[in-house]
């Protein structure tokens, strides 16, 4: 784990009668900026709260499920200095400066944080979900597993969110950690985007917390078919994955799981 997504700080401890001084592992969060050129003019679309780390891939997930890109293409060439990100896309690009100039600042948390109106997000550009994706009950609760024991940053300070794409034989593709949940999907799909595998055929979503809708919806454009979260999902995440065919399965711990919609692609062992 690389030490400049980590930072140690002094603490005191307490615990019952007893007072301690110690040092404790803190995931590093900092400030990026994105801007991007389209036509010869540039437009700012905000800040990211995030984890260094993985930067390109989070610039192009980020993009692309924002529906900014439509491909790994769109991006003509990227600069940066320090935290600041400034993204050539292509002129033949849909760029609506209305539709995506963040009108705030965004955190780490809140994916919706600066949209004039849901609506903006509604209109999903995702293609169609496969039907003949399958996935066993048991391989449920052995992905969050999987997930768990693979996230380093979790680890050492507890204080971050993970995803990653699971293989339809339970084997570990890919995954991403951020203090912000969806910087970590972001991270994720930007790695497959720059492989040019989206959408995703191979494998499964899992995510640590919960399923929130703009997780769903970025599931859903990346073409993942199955979306497995360990928490509970909102209701907008439910509406969107019953129209547009997705599987979502949330609450999954000590091998009970509950699927939300789309039941058919999970086979009962």
């Amino acid at each position: 784990m690389s030490m400049d997504k980590i930072i140690e700080v002094d603490i005191q401890k307490f615990s019952d009668d007893t007072h301690s001084h110690e040092t404790d592992e803190v995931a590093i969060e900092r400030a990026m900026t994105i801007k991007v050129i389209h036509l010869g003019e540039e437009h700012s679309l905000g800040i990211l709260m995030r984890t260094p780390g993985n930067d390109i891939e989070l610039v192009y997930g980020f993009l692309y499920c924002e529906g900014v890109i439509s491909s790994s293409d769109d991006i003509v060439e990227i600069n940066f200095n320090n935290d600041d990100f400034v993204v050539k896309i292509a002129d033949e690009c849909a760029f609506d400066s209305a539709e995506h100039i963040r009108k705030t600042s965004v955190s780490s948390a809140c994916g919706l944080c600066g949209r004039g109106s849901v609506s903006s997000l509604i209109r999903v550009n995702a293609p169609v979900l496969p039907n003949d994706k399958k996935i066993q009950s048991s391989s449920i609760s052995q992905s969050v597993n999987l997930l768990r024991s693979k996230q380093e940053l979790f680890s050492r300070t507890g204080g971050s969110h993970a995803a990653a794409i699971i293989d339809y034989n339970g084997n570990l593709i890919s995954i991403s950690e951020d203090v912000g949940r969806h910087n970590a999907l972001d991270k994720l799909m930007g790695t497959f985007l720059m492989d040019n595998k989206i959408p995703i055929n191979d494998g499964f979503l899992v995510v640590s917390g919960r399923a929130s809708f703009e997780l769903t919806y970025k599931a859903i454009r990346c073409g993942i078919p199955i979306f497995i979260a360990v928490g509970a999902p909102s209701s907008m995440a439910v509406e969107m994955s019953m129209e547009h065919g997705m599987t979502l399965i949330g609450f999954v711990k000590n091998e009970v799981a509950s699927v939300y919609s789309c039941p058919s692609r999970v086979i009962i062992d």
